[in-house]
């Protein structure tokens, strides 16, 4: 689990929320590169670097945050970049923006890669959920 998620989530989770830390979870991350997507996706592959990773968190306020970090930017000093709306409010709300070099092709589809980031986030609250 990249720990510059929890740290970024706890940042959000502080500035809008009662202090319940039962109800943010910090969720793990899933590797991606131009290979592996080219045979399990149907999208092109959305990003400029050849690999990274996809992660995510649960904010209550905002919901499920999905961020990309290219591979050499994953620990806590990066701020990935947002890819969906839930993860542009949260880095909004802490008054931070990415840190990581840009990395979204121009005119991508990100659909498929917050899907993927989402199912993250599902896996990770099912295994909280059963423990």
């Amino acid at each position: 689990m990249s720990r510059w998620l929890i740290a970024v989530a706890s940042i959000v989770i502080i500035g809008c929320s009662s202090g319940n830390k039962d109800e943010m979870h910090g969720s793990g991350y899933i590797i991606v590169n131009e290979q592996i997507w080219s045979k399990n996706y149907t999208t092109p592959y959305p990003f400029t670097v050849p690999e990274g990773e996809i992660a995510c968190a649960s904010n209550p306020a905002f919901g499920r945050e999905v961020y990309f970090n290219p591979k050499g930017y994953t620990d806590e000093s990066y701020i990935g970049t947002p890819l969906n709306k839930s993860a542009v409010d949260g880095l909004k709300l802490g008054h931070l923006s990415s840190n990581v070099p840009y990395n979204i092709k121009k005119g991508a589809d990100l659909s498929e890669a917050v899907q993927i980031g989402l199912k993250v986030c599902y896996e990770q609250e099912d295994s909280l959920a059963n423990n």
